[in-house]
């Protein structure tokens, strides 16, 4: 990058991964978010809110974060569940985090493995906070490869738990 070019973290990004696990496995990974820790190079620890048990529309749960030397937690609110196929949930915007980020992991079968798409948008983010985030955070100037590698340890934890 050359001196006084532009950094910007990307609003919207999108990777996918071929793994060898059935899709019934994965999507016991997937729509359990308090085992995010097992797979995400980000997010080590998830615990649900309010009384919430699992994966439906309104529930609630929150993430403890690490990139580079920076840790932080989020809340996060499930949107919409396909059973055995996808999960949407968004970063709840506060006064200390006032971006809002739409993520999806959506699965298909392929052969006997399972093709995994993840996705997100960012859906508010004041000028500032992106400025801010940028350069505070690098890792997130382009989060693809390690988002990828998630993918993958979705598909190793998944197996795993198959027995393949």
């Amino acid at each position: 990058m050359s001196a006084g070019a532009r950094r910007d973290v990307p609003w919207t990004c999108r990777v996918e991964a071929e793994v060898a696990a059935p899709v019934e496995a994965v999507w016991a990974v997937v729509a359990d978010p308090t085992r995010t820790g097992e797979w995400s190079h980000e997010c080590h620890e998830v615990g649900w809110l309010d009384g919430a048990v699992g994966a439906r529309p309104g529930a609630r749960f929150r993430g403890a974060n690490k990139a580079a030397v920076w840790r932080w937690h989020r809340t996060c609110e499930v949107l919409a569940v396909e059973d055995g196929r996808s999960l949407t949930w968004r970063t709840v915007p506060t006064w200390r985090y006032v971006d809002s980020t739409v993520w999806r992991i959506t699965l298909e079968p392929v052969g006997a493995g399972t093709r995994i798409v993840q996705t997100y948008e960012v859906v508010r983010c004041p000028a500032w906070w992106a400025w801010l985030v940028a350069r505070v955070v690098p890792p997130h100037l382009d989060r693809s490869a390690g988002l990828r590698a998630d993918l993958e340890r979705i598909g190793e934890v998944a197996a795993a738990d198959a027995g393949a």
